[in-house]
């Protein structure tokens, strides 16, 4: 048992304690407002974990607003884990709370949605059971916002530790339009998406002899030869519970005027119930209108098996009443809370398949590495080499005989067509890889939580917005590069601030349009489009501006040797160049396509995804590969005497967002068959349109500074008069 002395100053008292369970430790602090878990470590040797651990810590401590007593308790954690390291490992969620018997819970309920629709409803759109306080929405972040997700309060209440069977209400006679609305969601396969305690409520399904877990269940079902449409209107829950009895803590306070210390050991206020695991089996059931009418909310009731029986399952039809029923069932587990999300982030396939997806990718690499080491290494260096060696005579009757890249040294830099716009998509470019590699980071690192519904969305759009300072001053001082001057600076930092957003704006106001008129959740209210539009034009825009100003400033890349006046004819090809910048994008394509499956899975079939360490290291394979492919590809061009690189260069790499977005309609096509009507298709199709311009932006980006680099080497290698 560790217990930790600190003097706070000022009235607020605060605990610190640390908890150690077989060899775990766990940090907390209480405020009169609740209970804050910060922190847990499980001792294991390894520097690394210890930095991670320390990491974690600081910047949870951080995102608190009681800044002014957080200092002592983060040297005194600090100092702990220094001198015992430990393996950090992440807790999706913030809060722990532990309730006392008999302790009431309220459950909440997010947006209705389906794998056939993609449109996401809300819950109360549906003829279902109202709370007794009327619906209060929780309130959301820019991310969840953006994702539709619309969380509310919900009728179902649990008791800790309490099984008992409930009534929550009958229905007036379901009219037209609720028998329709009710039919149409069921046939299109509608989820209720259930949290308790912030844990999505689990379903398990049988398939084939297998146990398939879903999060979420069916607002109804059609049986196969049936006509009739059933609702889920009774539901068995199973809370799955872990008894924690609590530890000694000192608490070591201040007075009102800052002289006295209070002392004591509070190990009742931390033991009772945590909530590890929450699971439902839904069932339509048949009941009696008249008589349930005559019950009020949370009457007890007789417990019921699902029927098995059509006969005996509530039907969807006009007039008809439906009442609403639930079983509540505490059972008792040995799962720990900070182990409570395992069961969600379980990969359905293990581990193999996203090791094989790395393991091809290495091939790819090693294979593209043996061509740059026999191209550059030895048939480059040897040119080069033997080059120097020779006195001046020799060298100028070895300039009249040179042949392939040697020839359009005059030329190789000279200025792109449509420069401004290859400047401005290098900046944008620049921007969405410093966002996506930042965030993917941070996610493997355990600070974005699939329990803080929209983070990820919300940390990618503020590091976006921050990064526009890296695109405007990328993107300017390319432009200086190729024009050899800094006029026109502005108008290319405007157009780099709104080229990439101003395509994603667009789209996605086409698309808000279809869902407005489809009265989804998903459509964004006209206020999220202004907080959008003003966080755009006043910290992205400016940023951008800025960055621009910085790349005036900057040093100006000078090229290592002059252009002619007049450019080079370029030799006729047996073939067309584009054929070759289109192939080369298949290498970078095969590096992530096993890894793009599992990310379309999570978005489109509503499944966790969860495993950034995979993904961090096939994004840097990625990076590698793309690297490698234009390098090559430039360097085939140059031979050919084709000294129109630079856009070459850019989509050598670029042109892997082209299988991308066929990849996405194959996946459409074969993996969402049960996508119905072109709402939906159009929804997929525009979404997946913006995740590959996004890609090839960021792809291209690294072909082309990559190859820049090589071809600003190369010339510079050698001095041709």
């Amino acid at each position: 048992m560790v217990q930790v002395r600190m003097v706070c100053a000022g009235r607020l008292l605060v605990k610190l304690g640390v908890w150690c369970w077989n060899g775990s430790v766990e940090v907390y602090f209480r405020f009169p407002e609740g209970r804050l878990h910060l922190f847990s470590a499980r001792p294991r040797s390894g520097w690394l974990a210890h930095v991670l651990g320390v990491g974690q810590f600081v910047l949870q401590m951080a995102g608190a607003q009681h800044n002014s007593c957080f200092m002592a308790p983060l040297l005194w954690t600090v100092l702990l884990l220094a001198v015992s390291p430990g393996n950090a490992f992440y807790l999706p969620g913030s809060y722990m709370h532990t309730y006392s018997q008999g302790e009431s819970i309220s459950a909440k309920v997010n947006s209705l949605t389906s794998i056939e629709t993609e449109m996401p409803f809300n819950y109360y759109s549906l003829p279902y059971c109202r709370p007794k306080g009327g619906i209060k929405k929780s309130a959301e972040n820019l991310g969840e916002l953006l994702m539709g997700d619309q969380i509310d309060n919900s009728p179902y209440r649990f008791r800790v530790n309490v099984n008992e069977s409930l009534f929550l209400c009958t229905t007036k006679g379901l009219n037209e339009n609720d028998a329709k609305l009710l039919k149409q969601r069921a046939r299109d396969l509608y989820q209720v998406n259930m949290m308790l305690d912030n844990l999505p409520v689990m379903r398990f399904t049988e398939q084939n002899g297998v146990t398939v877990q879903w999060t979420g269940f069916p607002v109804g079902y059609s049986p196969a030869g049936s006509s009739e449409d059933y609702i889920i209107n009774h539901l068995k829950f199973k809370v799955l519970v872990h008894e924690y009895e609590g530890s000694n803590v000192e608490i070591i306070g201040t007075g009102e005027e800052g002289s006295g210390v209070i002392s004591e050991i509070d190990k009742k206020g931390m033991s009772g119930y945590q909530i590890v695991g929450f699971q439902v089996v839904p069932c339509s059931v048949k009941r009696n209108a008249e008589d349930f009418s005559k019950l009020n909310m949370y009457d007890s009731i007789d417990p019921v098996d699902c029927p098995v029986e059509l006969k005996k399952a509530q039907v969807i039809r006009q007039q008809e009443r439906i009442t609403f029923t639930y079983d509540v069932e505490f059972v008792k587990s040995d799962i720990r809370w900070p182990s409570r999300w395992d069961a969600y982030l379980k990969m359905e396939a293990g581990s193999k398949f996203h090791w094989f997806s790395i393991m091809n990718s290495l091939m790819v690499i090693l294979f593209l590495a043996g061509i740059v080491f026999v191209i550059f290494l030895r048939t480059v260096r040897r040119d080069l080499t033997r080059y120097e060696e020779l006195d001046k005579e020799a060298q100028a009757q070895m300039n009249e005989e040179l042949s392939g890249w040697k020839l359009v040294v005059g030329d190789v830099f000279r200025e792109p067509t449509c420069s401004k716009l290859l400047c401005i998509m290098i900046g944008d470019g620049v921007q969405i890889l410093g966002m996506a590699i930042v965030t993917i980071v941070f996610a493997t690192l355990g600070f974005m939580s699939p329990a803080s519904r929209g983070m990820l969305l919300t940390g990618m759009i503020v590091l976006y917005l921050f990064l526009g300072i890296a695109a405007g001053y990328v993107s300017v001082r390319f432009w200086r590069t190729i024009k050899g001057t800094s006029e026109g600076w502005r108008s290319v930092s405007w157009l780099t601030a709104c080229f990439f957003p101003g395509v994603m704006f667009t789209v996605l106001t086409v698309l808000n349009f279809v869902l407005w008129k489809s009265d989804s959740t998903g459509a964004l209210p006209i206020s999220l489009f202004f907080t959008l539009l003003a966080l755009w034009f006043c910290i992205s825009v400016p940023l951008t501006l800025v960055g621009g100003f910085l790349g005036t400033r900057a040093e100006q890349i000078e090229f290592p040797v002059r252009t002619n006046q007049i450019p080079r004819e370029i030799p006729a090809r047996k073939y067309p160049s584009w054929l070759l910048v289109l192939g080369a994008g298949t290498l970078p394509f095969g590096t992530l396509f096993i890894e793009l499956f599992f990310i379309l899975s999570s978005i489109w079939l509503g499944r966790f995804y969860y495993v950034f360490g995979f993904l961090l290291i096939v994004l840097l394979l990625l990076v590698v590969v793309c690297a490698e492919v234009s390098v090559v590809l430039t360097y085939m061009n140059l031979c050919v005497e084709d000294w129109r690189w630079w856009w070459k260069a850019f989509f050598a790499s670029g042109s892997v967002a082209l299988y991308v977005f066929l990849y996405s309609i194959n996946y459409l096509v074969f993996d969402l068959r049960s996508l119905s009507g072109p709402v939906s298709a159009m929804l997929y199709v525009g979404y997946s349109f913006l995740m590959a311009f996004a890609i090839m932006l960021a792809t291209g980006t690294i072909g082309f500074l990559t190859s820049f680099a090589f071809v600003h080497y190369l010339f510079s290698s050698v001095k041709i008069d």
